[in-house]
């Protein structure tokens, strides 16, 4: 008897046989190649399948016989270089080979298979259907396949067996706990991207809400269909995740270089007035808060205002954005002076994606009668039209500049998720219809994208967007935070899994509401959430809790000294952590990386959504149980050692250790250097004098040292500077700097972790000037020469 696998789709059940036999179609003829593409003419539909690289293909079917245009906001490169593939027809099949992959093109019912470059089957098609409006795709699954990506998710790591729908939005209903914060709805940031353990990736680039059944409904099989357009995914074939990450992102796009600053503490503010205290807003109550982080010595480097800057509008209230400054800021202009003479890198602004009248202003009245906002039936809208240039253009001109003239550097792109659905704060939905489900997805893109790009132009230097919500490609604009989340132990620990996930969908820069957003912290909460915050890719205070605001002091002797702490090991690890963002820049490979990125085939490590990797070298292992005295870790094979002992412990098993306050479990894996530099109040306060290189002994070591100016878009033209640093078996090497940019000069000091005392080191032959420290069993080496001139050191 023929195996039924019934799948619900759009209220209506199908078999796998079904769909196949009514939709997927037979081939009749027209096959032919058109350079990288190869065409199909199906019973009832059309299909290309196009190769981008030797790994890496395109499939588009089409039941109409046409095919839409590329659309540009996903993603960013079509146009790929030739590629030698292979083509021969049988009698019931084509096979098309390229150096990295062989496709198997069934004729009769056809379906698609694929092969690694070894000859093993990754991937078998099902079936593919439209059924109405819907498209989708079914595919075999395998006995020990397992999947991750699908964007900013809450829930789980591992999808299999779940199902997901990715729609940009926050779960709705009352009361808020199984409405607003249900952490299974969460979906601000959702990505139509998974990889699998088999060595494959999929990106289904098509930007209506999508619905995914990973082997819920049935352990053989897997599924992936869209509400409208096309059925149109990218197929790579890895094997590993850093590779399919790569070419995700060669597709997307890769996060930009932030300003170096950026990697420093960003402290959102509500000016002393949170909805409902606006009257307690003031410009004085900003420049307070930023004196006051100078003068307790608390490391920061960024600011922004949220919402209660400005008044809320005639028509839009807290949902619209007027450009009007609230009465209570006398003179937002010396704010903007006064802040930037203190150092702070960038100052910013929190707004909202909708045209509002204000007191003086008629931004709304007049964009309306240019139709420069996106129609809603047959009311003109007051969503600024951001798919459309002249609208930016004007957007930016007559509202944006009037803030940016007087100081303001960036945007908080806030509530791009209410273009076509309901806003978290209003009743407003925006624009509805067919082709609203279409934009509604990628509408933060192009809202990110026209902040980011405006504020790049006019600054001179580095762009930067704050935005909540984004789809396939926001890691361009350059970073997102986890959303409103209350200041409760139950919240902690999906925000760290939303974190993983985010990292495994290619974006990269990625932060959070240290000690949630909503509600009053408990002082232990705000510890051990804070612990994290500083491991974070970036770190960032803020909160909306009348009157604490999240801000360090508010909490408690404790929480403050932990405040510093974290914050200025931060500071400390720069060269580290901007080292690791330049890799995430030419690789995709996220700062914070869920441990199956680097152990895709441990299963141990396919549910820890409370560990993970900070660049390559740091494990981060965040305590998330009130009054937890010890947790349970899971060090994955290889050794480690302890980051704050410097002792050596055994990887491949799990380990209780013991948490005190104080204490975030760090280790660091061996064959490891970690590069840092002297705390600072902020980035760049004063020249490096000198880096220290931590070594951990294990393999050959190698670590790129990364330094460029900190700030202009050079890097992109190769003006920057790579220092390698190698230790192999018993010497160290440090190369003298390659590239355009030359840096500042600095000395090195190299802690190398040993349990043993050397007999002798010397520098570049001659004897070194170093010290042992037996309890700490750590090798202290003062490097006489500097980051001119390339040091061997031989350790006896």
């Amino acid at each position: 008897m023929r195996r039924r696998i019934v799948l619900l789709l759009t209220g209506m059940v199908f078999s796998v046989g079904m769909l196949a036999q009514q939709t997927a179609g037979n081939y009749q003829s027209g096959f032919k190649q058109e350079g990288n593409r190869f065409y199909f003419t199906n019973t009832g539909n059309k299909t290309i399948i196009e190769f981008c690289t030797p790994s890496m293909f395109r499939v588009r079917t089409s039941w109409t016989g046409s095919f839409a245009d590329n659309e540009p906001w996903m993603v960013k490169q079509y146009n790929f270089q030739p590629v030698a593939v292979t083509a021969k027809q049988n009698t019931g099949d084509f096979l098309l080979t390229s150096s990295g992959l062989k496709i198997k093109v069934n004729k009769s019912p056809f379906r698609i298979e694929v092969y690694n470059a070894k000859n093993e089957l990754l991937s078998a098609d099902n079936g593919s259907y439209k059924n109405a409006d819907t498209v989708g795709c079914i595919k075999k699954l395998g006995a020990d396949e397992h999947f991750f990506g699908f964007g900013e998710r809450m829930d789980f790591l591992d999808r299999r067996q779940k199902k997901l729908t990715l729609n940009v939005g926050r779960g709705t209903g009352l009361p808020h706990a199984v409405g607003a914060y249900n952490i299974l709805e969460a979906n601000y940031s959702p990505v139509p991207f998974f990889m699998s353990t088999k060595g494959y990736g999929i990106f289904f680039h098509n930007a209506y809400p999508t619905t995914w059944d990973m082997g819920a409904s049935n352990a053989q099989a897997y599924s992936f269909s869209a509400g409208g357009g096309e059925l149109d995914y990218y197929f790579m074939v890895g094997p590993t995740f850093p590779e399919l990450l790569m070419d995700y992102t060669t597709l997307t796009g890769r996060s930009p270089l932030l300003p170096k600053f950026a990697l420093g503490l960003h402290v959102g503010t509500y000016s002393g007035g949170t909805w409902g205290y606006e009257q307690n807003t003031s410009d004085q109550y900003v420049i307070e808060l930023a004196r006051k982080l100078r003068e307790m010595g608390i490391p920061a480097d960024l600011l922004w205002l949220d919402s209660t800057w400005r008044i809320f509008g005639k028509t839009g209230g807290k949902g619209a954005t007027s450009f009007e400054w609230r009465e209570t800021f006398k003179n937002p202009a010396a704010m903007f002076d006064s802040l930037y003479a203190m150092h702070y890198g960038m100052v910013g602004l929190h707004l909202r994606p909708r045209f509002d009248n204000g007191n003086k202003l008629e931004l709304l009245d007049t964009a309306q009668k240019l139709k420069y906002t996106y129609p809603e039936g047959n009311y003109a809208g007051e969503f600024v039209n951001f798919f459309d240039s002249n609208a930016v253009n004007w957007w930016w001109q007559h509202g944006v500049l009037r803030v940016a003239s007087i100081g303001a550097k960036f945007l908080k792109t806030d509530e791009g998720s209410a273009f076509g659905a309901l806003a978290n704060e209003s009743e407003k939905t925006g624009p509805q219809g067919k082709e609203i489900a279409a934009l509604h997805n990628v509408f933060p893109i192009a809202y990110a994208k026209g902040a980011f790009e405006k504020f790049q132009q006019y600054n001179g230097i580095r762009g930067l967007n704050h935005t909540r919500e984004g789809y396939a490609g926001i890691q361009r604009y350059p970073f997102i935070f986890a959303g409103d989340w209350p200041s409760e132990w139950q919240y902690f620990q999906p925000v760290i899994t939303a974190g993983l996930n985010i990292g495994v969908s290619g974006v990269g820069y990625w932060t959070h509401c240290m000690g949630g957003f909503e509600h009053q912290a408990d002082p232990e909460l705000y510890i051990r959430w804070v612990q994290f915050g500083m491991f974070s890719p970036l770190a960032m205070v803020f909160g909306m809790d009348h009157p604490g605001y999240k801000e360090p002091w508010n909490y408690g002797d404790d929480a403050l000294r932990n405040f510093k702490k974290y914050d200025s090991i931060r500071y400390s690890l720069l060269p580290y952590l901007y080292s690791t963002s330049y890799e995430q820049y030419k690789t995709g490979m996220p700062m914070m990386r869920a441990l199956v990125l680097n152990y895709q085939h441990d299963e141990n490590v396919y549910n820890i959504t409370d560990q993970y990797m900070l660049g390559d070298n740091l494990m981060v292992c965040p305590v998330t149980t009130k009054g937890a005295q010890t947790r349970t870790v899971y060090l994955p094979q290889g050794n480690w050692y302890n980051y704050w002992t410097g002792k050596p412990v055994a990887g491949g098993r799990y380990w209780n250790v013991v948490t005190p306050l104080d204490s975030l479990p760090l280790y660091v894996k061996a064959g490891s250097i970690i590069p840092s530099q002297p705390v600072m109040k902020y980035v760049d306060e004063k020249p490096v004098d000198a880096i220290t290189l931590d070594v951990y002994p294990g393999p050959d070591i190698e670590f790129n040292l990364y330094e460029d100016d900190g700030k202009s878009l050079k890097y992109q033209q190769g003006e920057f500077a790579a220092t390698k640093i190698t230790a192999i078996g018993n010497v160290i090497t440090i190369n003298k700097p390659s590239g355009k940019f030359t840096p500042a000069p600095h000395s090195w000091i190299i802690k190398l972790h040993s349990n043993k005392k050397p007999a002798a080191i010397t520098e570049n032959g001659k004897p070194a000037n170093w010290s042992y420290d037996e309890l700490n069993q750590l090798v202290l080496i003062k490097v006489a020469a500097d980051n001119r001139s390339e040091v061997n050191i031989k350790v006896n």
